[in-house]
């Protein structure tokens, strides 16, 4: 499988601004100041988020277009109560404009609306909010990612077998549109597949994931042919589990995003599939899209970032191997 350049490509001007709006143009003489709050500070994912939204500021300012960026979040990714906290911190400080991450798609509405009375917009990235006060929404076709890992299952099990679903976390927007694109695919395409479990959440961490992830397979290892996991932690903590009763390998895993831990897994053969998207492109779309709507130019109210199904055969192909191995480094270094 190729995979476009074109789809996986920074290139944003033709889709992210189209003529002008009513913004109105804040920041002129002194630049912008940007909040970037994640969801969490301590996966992967979050890190490349990050390093994203430092190389929109970092041409931004190229561009002599003065933006700085403060990054921000909770340290664990079931701290709605912090995240309030954080943006109402932001709103206080009367910054420019907010990239929001939300931890839950209704807890955080009432903050992100109060900050638009307050003249501080809101881009979403990552995770849907259920408000129209918002600029834009940035992020995976999270739905489609669902799909992708269903496709992929069944694909390894030729259309029949016993599979589980291990949730994320009540609230998230995101995973919860993987969860049903992944369930909605298997009952429509893919009757042969019994799903035997779909209930159960591994939490914020992946040692909640490994924990939930013992429990389920304590009472279907037997039986269970495959799994799906979507996100970072629920992945690891699955694999760590997997591993334990050296069944890694033999039951088919399939992840969602990427990191060392699990690229060397798919590697090895212990993973069959990660659903990755490009988060290094949602940050840095998400302060490009804040920037251009404060300078008041019109954005579009969706972005889709993208989403690539990878697997041992394609994750040497070079526009992969970005994906798997972003350039953290060369933006986070001293930040």
């Amino acid at each position: 499988m190729r995979i476009s350049l074109l789809s996986l490509s920074f290139a944003l001007t033709a889709a992210l601004v189209a003529g002008c709006g009513n913004a109105g143009s804040r920041g002129s003489g002194s630049g912008f100041t940007v909040a970037v709050v994640p969801k969490g500070t301590t996966h992967e994912f979050w890190r490349s988020i990050h390093a994203g939204a430092v190389k929109a500021a970092r041409e931004l300012s190229e561009e002599g277009i003065p933006v700085e960026v403060i990054w921000k979040g909770p340290l664990r990714e079931d701290d709605r109560e912090q995240q309030i906290q954080v943006v109402e911190g932001f709103i206080a400080q009367g910054i420019d404009g907010i990239v929001l991450a939300p931890l839950d798609s209704r807890a955080l509405v009432r903050p992100v609306e109060e900050a638009r009375r307050a003249g501080v917009p809101t881009v979403i990235i990552d995770s849907d909010l259920e408000s129209q006060e918002i600029v834009s929404f940035v992020a995976t076709d999270n739905y489609l990612g669902g799909q992708l890992a269903a496709d992929r299952i069944a694909e390894l099990l030729g259309g029949k077998g016993r599979v589980l679903l291990l949730r994320y976390a009540e609230g998230s927007a995101s995973t919860t549109a993987r969860e049903r694109g992944f369930l909605e695919r298997l009952q429509a395409q893919h009757p042969g597949i019994e799903v035997v479990s779909s209930d159960q959440y591994a939490g914020p961490t992946r040692e909640t994931a490994k924990r939930a992830a013992e429990n389920l397979l304590n009472r279907y290892g037997n039986v269970l042919d495959g799994v799906f996991t979507p996100n970072e932690s629920s992945t690891v903590g699955m694999l760590l589990a997997l591993q334990d009763i050296g069944r890694a390998g033999k039951i088919r895993l399939i992840g969602f995003d990427a990191s060392p831990i699990l690229v060397e897994a798919l590697r090895a053969g212990q993973i069959h599939g990660l659903v990755v998207q490009n988060p290094v492109r949602m940050g840095y779309l998400g302060v490009r899209t804040m920037v251009a709507h404060l300078q008041g130019q019109a954005v579009e109210k969706r972005i889709d970032t993208g989403v690539v199904l990878v697997t041992r055969e394609n994750m040497d192909q070079p526009e992969v191997r970005e994906l798997l191995e972003p350039p953290i480094e060369e933006y986070l270094a001293g930040e």
